[in-house]
């Protein structure tokens, strides 16, 4: 299944639009990695433990958005967008969507 961000796919062509593809996750922080991230922080430098939980997420976010554009009977999701949100202390929701469509 292509995933692009565009919102044509390039020598193919749309034939039906099938409706939104969305998948989220929701990834909480442990407490030993806040405690690393933390002594690091005061250094700067890249919060590794952190960019790879999100990292994760994105792809698990990406995961579910492609099984639902698969339940809908997509060749392809278009103009796919990420966002993050904080939706409680040490927890972050990251939402992936796009549009599902038919490739002729």
């Amino acid at each position: 299944m292509d995933i692009v961000t565009t919102e044509t796919i390039p020598n193919r062509e749309i034939v039906e639009t099938l409706g939104i593809a969305r998948g989220n996750t929701v990834e909480a922080r442990n407490v030993g990695r806040d405690i690393t991230q933390s002594i690091r922080n005061l250094a700067g430098g890249e919060l590794k433990a952190y960019s790879e939980l999100l990292t994760k997420a994105r792809n698990e976010a990406i995961s579910r958005m492609k099984a639902d554009a698969e339940e809908l009977g997509a060749d392809a999701v278009v103009n796919v967008r990420l966002e993050t949100s904080a939706v409680t202390d040490g927890g972050s929701e990251v939402i992936a969507y796009g549009t599902a469509v038919r490739l002729e």
